[in-house]
């Protein structure tokens, strides 16, 4: 059975950092793409970052230079280091991946494997 488990979520104050995890087990996604994707209340849920197997990366442009996305193929594991947070950067974020190696996409329905969510949540 497939699993992606996120991790790293928590509070923190406006202009600080956070550093989010997701472990996938039941395969190995080391040739896939992999994402994170943003869903405050009441709102779509909305991409923020993708990387392919090579170290492709790609950001929405709401937190280009702010965030970093990152992968260990060793460990089936993907990164988020949040920089510089803001109080709109709040959310549930959701790690996700696709069976696709190459292509980086922003839509989630382009994703095949999705995570529980962890809770960011930044004050002002």
């Amino acid at each position: 059975q497939v699993q992606l488990v996120e991790s790293g979520g928590g509070l923190v104050q406006a202009g600080g950092s956070l550093r989010l995890s997701c472990a996938a087990s039941g395969r190995t996604f080391s040739r896939n793409v992999m994402g994170w994707f943003r869903q405050a209340p009441g709102e779509e849920r909305d991409f923020v970052a993708a990387i392919n197997w090579s170290g492709v990366t790609t950001y929405a442009d709401s937190v280009k230079g702010r965030f970093t996305i990152s992968r260990n193929n060793a460990k089936n594991t993907v990164y988020l280091q949040m920089n510089s947070l803001k109080p709109e950067d709040t959310a549930v974020y959701y790690c996700a991946a696709r069976t696709a190696q190459t292509l980086l996409s922003s839509g989630p329905l382009a994703y095949d494997y999705w995570g529980q969510g962890t809770q960011v949540t930044v004050s002002s």
